[in-house]
């Protein structure tokens, strides 16, 4: 047995293909000898690794190109068809389940609504496991392909017990839900694909920092504004532990009023009180703002947008709209400088849903806050900017933690049923690479 701390040939083969992967799949197509110049790999190690994951079907050829007189040199990149990948978004109005390639292009997707039901959790169970069993089936996917399942929900995730990941969520009425449980007993995958579940605002902030706004930085803040408000920190600056490197905390329910409004938490003053859709609509409402019969949130936020922000030549702005939507701006900007004080970021992200609805009318107005309330050292190396994947981010970061988890263990396919410790260091976030958008959607309520 190898001393504790000693790393073995094993560790070694399997660092090396990581290195090699991992470079391909974030800055590929590259050629030999730019891997090797790349990864510090000698020109032996870099032929045995890439036959070896050619073989297994992780790399394939990508053309070639001229060498400065000397022979062609070929091209590699990480076979898209490769593996596939689910990323499943738990959301407030519906589960969505996407199927992704390797280069996450999207193969298939369903949506199951909630409005009747709720976050009743059978029933969401009974949506995971039907959705991902339709996308398989839509893509015509052999299941032997999946490489993982990744999901984000609401709450916080507790890890660690027998039976996998726990929610605590108040907001949704889940205390204590042995959701990978469940998830596992009722969902028909191989016995090796791994499932990876975490708060919704992570998997945001895991895309944005892989394939958006993120791209570059060495830490970001994401807040991701929906029906209910949430957010993480991502730090990817270095090849770290999971726990590390991405932080999730219950932003919504931070004071921003003393003695304020109730929260659907039960607490009072909370910022989702304020910046949530929900809250939103409802302010809206009591101010006697006119409402489309009928109206969900993101119906009744679009009505409470419009009379604020009439079309050039249209009536005059709402003077209580404007109010309302004055008092979130200040109520999101000096919540943004509560994380921008603790956190440091070099970056803040606003997404969610109604975050892309309302940023490209409040975000000038959540910067002045932000800058009010901040302090001046913090808020001078932090930008406040929009989220640049839209609203399919929460699904596709979701797919990255099985992707991620792929990458560390240098494209190995895991052969024997998930354990937490066989899905390895997690890949370090890419200074720049473009994904391959799923095709354009009109639906945006999370």
């Amino acid at each position: 047995m190898a001393e504790h701390g000693r790393r073995t040939v094993r560790d070694l083969r399997r660092g090396n293909r990581a290195r090699v992967v991992q470079r391909l799949y974030f800055d590929g197509p590259l050629s030999r000898q730019e891997l090797g110049a790349s990864t510090g790999l000698s020109s032996g190690s870099i032929s045995n690794v890439v036959a070896e994951l050619a073989a297994e079907g992780v790399l394939e050829e990508a053309g070639v190109v001229d060498s400065d007189g000397g022979r062609p040199r070929t091209l590699l990149r990480v076979a898209p068809a490769g593996g596939v990948l689910i990323g499943i978004d738990i959301g407030e109005t519906r589960v969505r389940i996407e199927l992704f390639d390797l280069s996450l292009t999207e193969l298939a997707r369903t949506d199951r609504l909630l409005a009747q039901h709720g976050y009743d959790v059978e029933r969401i169970v009974s949506h995971v496991s039907g959705g991902v069993a339709e996308v398989l089936d839509t893509a015509g996917i052999d299941p032997a392909l999946l490489l993982g399942i990744g999901i984000g929900t609401p709450g916080v995730i507790e890890r660690g017990g027998p039976g996998g990941a726990v929610v605590h969520g108040p907001t949704i009425g889940w205390h204590a839900v042995p959701f990978e449980r469940l998830l596992r007993e009722a969902v028909d995958v191989p016995a090796a694909a791994p499932l990876f579940i975490d708060n919704g605002a992570k998997t945001l902030g895991q895309a944005e920092m892989w394939f958006g706004g993120g791209r570059g930085a060495g830490s970001a803040a994401i807040a991701l504004v929906g029906s209910g408000v949430g957010a993480s920190v991502i730090n990817g600056a270095a090849l770290v532990e999971e726990s590390r490197r991405r932080t999730a905390f219950e932003w919504g329910h931070t004071t921003v009023r003393m003695s304020g409004r109730r929260c659907r938490c039960g607490s009072v003053g909370c910022l989702e009180a304020y910046a949530g859709a929900e809250a939103m609509r409802e302010r809206w409402h009591e101010a006697g703002g006119p409402l489309p019969a009928g109206a969900d949130d993101e119906s009744a936020l679009a009505a409470l947008l419009a009379a604020a922000f009439p079309d050039e030549g249209g009536a005059a702005p709402d003077p209580v709209a404007v109010s309302l939507l004055d008092e979130t701006a200040e109520c999101l900007g000096a919540a943004l400088a509560d994380v921008i004080n603790i956190f440091l970021p070099d970056r803040v992200l606003l997404g969610g849903w109604a975050g892309l609805l309302i940023g490209p009318h409040l975000l000038p107005a959540i910067r002045r806050h932000a800058e009010r309330y901040a302090l001046g050292h913090a808020i001078a190396r932090t930008s406040i900017d929009m989220g640049e994947l839209g609203p399919d981010a929460v699904t596709v970061g979701a797919a990255t933690l099985p992707l991620a988890a792929f990458l560390a263990r240098g494209g190995t396919r895991l052969r024997a049923p998930f354990a937490a410790d066989d899905s390895g260091a997690e890949p370090a976030v890419p200074a720049a690479r473009g994904r391959r958008a799923p095709a354009a959607t009109a639906e945006t309520t999370r």
